[in-house]
């Protein structure tokens, strides 16, 4: 196993020193897969129930991104503060560091990762860590690395330890060929990014797990999330969150799709409710490994009508940035989620207004919002 291990450690090193901006020049690197390790062919698995633990223990990886706090302060609330640890590469804010169990985590390094597991004897494992659509298509090799060798990582040590596993997904995930108003659970797929493609493997991959392992592998396609506590992070659908912050500051926004760009989106405190749903449901509930989850659909001509609703004087303006809009051209325009609704009873709580109401009650008032009102 020595090639692999230093195969992970020269992929962290490159994954580590991407955040300076200096434009690291990467190698593509072929991983040599065991899968899963030290898992004997007629092994058979179960995860740690309420009926066995009083809470689950918790591990959240790539715990810094859009997500990852806001759902480990869901779980905190509801599991015990020190049962849920959140874990990146970067350094936390402080606010973030002493919220909770923070701790060092780089999936690329398997031994690193199983020790964590043991050691903080893991029942429940959220793997967050990836890099986005638009972001992984400016560096594929690392995409690739973070995306693919890490899952790999997230897979083996899950089955050995017999963890319930929650992998994202995205609408990403499609394709061009793909059925777009609605998109439904199973259909073609084909997605033309390296993030969609990753994607498309981690639902194969964790459903081959479950069926030949056991593995309780659960995982949701998330449309493009909205929320108020984090920076856009170079996505897509990043739009949507940046209208907001621009609406505030300058009362100028130019958005990089067309006005008439349609896409499934979601308020975060929705994306993270169905996130808990799903991980609490019955496993005899669940017909299916990989569910989509919808709450909305919308343009940028929509939204920002809605936007003006309380900025009057916002002005908006398109400038198409062509990679963005080819991968949303790609992508479902709306989400059927209907399997989710009736399997295990999902059920969203905003819809546009609501999200743009939530939105500025969240980043505060202004003159202008004042003003509006």
């Amino acid at each position: 196993m020595p090639i692999i291990r230093n195969l992970g450690r020269a992929a962290s090193q490159l994954l580590q020193s991407s955040g300076c901006g200096c434009g690291v020049s990467l190698v593509p690197v072929r991983a040599i897969g065991v899968s899963p390790r030290q898992v004997a062919s007629d092994a058979s698995f179960h995860s740690v129930t309420f009926s066995e633990s009083d809470h689950p223990r918790v591990l959240i990886t790539g715990g810094l991104g859009q997500l990852g706090v806001g759902l480990a302060k869901l779980l905190r609330k509801r599991f015990g503060k020190n049962n849920v640890i959140l874990s990146d590469i970067r350094k936390p804010a402080d606010n973030v560091f002493y919220s909770g169990p923070f701790i060092f985590a780089d999936i690329l390094d398997y031994k690193n990762l199983r020790e964590i597991v043991v050691n903080n004897r893991i029942t429940w494992l959220f793997h967050y860590s990836a890099l986005l659509s638009a972001v992984g298509e400016a560096n594929v090799p690392l995409a690739r690395a973070v995306n693919i060798t890490g899952l790999h990582n997230v897979l083996d040590i899950a089955a050995e330890h017999n963890l319930r596993l929650f992998v994202p997904s995205t609408i990403g995930a499609f394709g061009p060929t793909s059925p777009r108003d609605p998109t439904p659970d199973l259909c073609i797929q084909r997605p033309r990014t390296i993030y969609g493609v990753s994607k498309v493997h981690a639902e194969l991959m964790g459903e081959y797990y479950h069926y030949r392992y056991g593995l309780d592998f659960r995982c949701l396609r998330y449309p493009g999330i909205i929320s108020a506590d984090s920076q856009p992070g170079g996505g897509t659908t990043d739009y949507a969150v940046q209208i907001f912050h621009d609406a505030m500051k300058s009362g100028k926004f130019r958005c990089y799709l067309r006005p008439d760009t349609r896409l499934p989106m979601m308020y975060i405190d929705d994306c993270l409710k169905a996130t808990l749903e799903i991980m609490e449901a019955p496993a005899e509930a669940l017909t299916m490994r990989t569910y989509n989850i919808n709450a909305m659909s919308f343009t940028p001509e929509e939204l920002a009508q809605e936007v003006q609703k309380y900025v009057p004087e916002l002005q908006v303006t398109y400038n198409v940035d062509q990679v963005k809009q080819a991968i949303a051209d790609s992508w479902p325009m709306n989400f059927d989620d209907s399997n989710a609704r009736r399997d295990w009873g999902w059920k969203h709580d905003y819809d546009l207004p609501e999200l743009v109401t939530t939105m500025f009650s969240y980043l505060g008032s202004d003159s202008r919002i004042a003003q509006a009102n």
